[in-house]
């Protein structure tokens, strides 16, 4: 539970009875849902395989863009593939997410055309996931809120999405050219982060 002063800002967050003091609160749109917005949802397709795309010359890894016109569709269609060989699966196996930004409730039926590309699949696990993008105003209650994963595998948006938080958040735009080794991002800040979890929103 987060823990806000008289006026609305961020002081902390409880947990088991015991609250951890901070100045800011960073996190997904699960853990402050009155702070943001539904804008769309999500289908996404999990499947494991034995084998490659096919005639991606036997590839470990692989990103696939489907065209929305060429679907047919409002929304274009992603397919990413990794395999044992990024530690993500057993030897042997891998890994394949298709996902486009869902315009019925059949998943299934809405991703066969990324689906159908994959070749044979072991095991597949459909699911459909709200979206969500924050409405608070960070500058007042010090809540800074991530946009939830959109359908994209390439976490280009992502990215953009941490880039334009980090500066919120410090009020410095990120220099990739420095030398990190040496330097400690949030060294005079006292934050409070929730954990982000990978595909889960």
């Amino acid at each position: 539970m987060q823990e806000f002063d008289a006026d609305g800002k961020a002081i902390g967050v409880t947990s088991k009875g015991e609250t951890a003091k901070c100045k800011k609160i960073v996190c997904d749109p699960s853990y402050l849902p009155d702070k943001v917005k539904k804008v769309g949802k999500i289908a996404r397709a999990i499947c494991i395989m034995s084998h490659s795309i096919p005639n991606t010359s036997d590839s470990h890894s692989a990103q696939l863009i489907l065209p929305q016109k060429q679907l047919g569709r409002k929304s274009d269609m992603y397919l990413l593939c990794c395999s044992y060989s990024h530690n993500v699966a057993p030897r042997g196996k891998y890994i394949a997410f298709v996902s486009t930004e869902a315009e019925t409730d059949n998943p299934d039926i809405e991703l066969k055309p990324g689906i159908h590309l994959l070749g044979a699949v072991d095991e597949i696990f459909y699911g459909t996931y709200d979206r969500y993008v924050p409405t608070n105003h960070y500058e007042v209650d010090h809540c800074f809120i991530s946009t939830s994963y959109d359908a994209t595998t390439h976490f280009e948006t992502t990215i953009d999405d941490v880039i334009e938080m980090y500066t919120k958040i410090t009020g410095k735009i990120l220099d990739l050219s420095v030398d990190l080794s040496s330097a400690s991002v949030f060294a005079d800040e006292n934050f409070f982060f929730f954990s982000f979890s990978f595909y889960s929103h």
